[in-house]
């Protein structure tokens, strides 16, 4: 059972049914995987809005279930040796709810490896690449005078972006049947929207990747996913 002594972060976003999962998360590439992956898995779970304000995400609170301060979070009640865990990073929460199902993690040893490479794929590369690409693209290091570092996340996006688009020629999701590597690529995909870097990646010249990612916005489940929490 679920109590403030063993998980703080209760004290600020106190559990309603403390019997299901808890999800701490915003809705950010990152953010909406772990929502995404419980819709589509059916698993009963409760969202708590954590906003990326230090507030919240450096709160002694958060800090207790993440001392990486970054969305998501999940606490499961019914951990797998009988007690609560607390699991943080978006990957790895992807795969600790795949194995706790036994849903979109493959059918087999060899699967579930393949599936596991591509997730790596995007964890250390295709994810943190397309965020500096945001960085230096929109926010704050657009002003910067010297374009060297703006051409670099450009130029290394595009070559991601090739390496997917031919990954996926003749296939539908990016290791066989769909799985959590496709809910961990896609929200940063899509994300080049909110950046408003789909030009000058090539976006359009990607056409595997174009019907890849509305194939995924086309899920139920990730509609569901990718407004929860809601931002308001």
């Amino acid at each position: 059972m679920l109590d403030t002594a063993s998980f703080p972060i209760m004290a600020k976003w106190p559990p309603q049914h403390p019997d299901r999962l808890q999800l701490y998360s915003f809705p950010t590439p990152n953010g909406v995987k772990a929502s995404i992956m419980l819709e589509e898995t059916g698993l009963p779970y409760e969202a708590h809005k954590v906003t990326l304000a230090d507030a919240d995400v450096k709160s002694p609170e958060f800090l207790s279930l993440n001392p990486n301060n970054k969305i998501p979070a999940i606490i499961d009640p019914n951990g797998p040796d009988g007690t609560p865990i607390g699991v943080f990073e978006s990957g790895a929460i992807l795969l600790y709810l795949a194995e706790k199902t036994g849903q979109f993690i493959g059918q087999s040893a060899t699967d579930k490896h393949r599936i596991t490479q591509w997730l790596m794929f995007q964890m250390g590369g295709l994810g943190p690449m397309l965020g500096q690409l945001g960085f230096f693209y929109k926010f704050a290091g657009s002003e910067i005078e010297d374009l060297r570092p703006r051409e670099r996340y450009i130029n290394e996006s595009k070559r991601l972006l090739n390496v997917l688009n031919q990954e996926l020629k003749g296939q539908d999701w990016i290791a066989g049947d769909y799985s959590i590597a496709d809910m961990a690529i896609a929200p940063w995909l899509r994300g080049l929207d909110f950046y408003g870097a789909k030009e000058v990646v090539g976006w359009d010249d990607h056409a595997n990747l174009t019907a890849y990612l509305d194939r995924f916005l086309d899920r139920p489940a990730v509609q569901k996913g990718l407004v929860t929490p809601a931002r308001d």
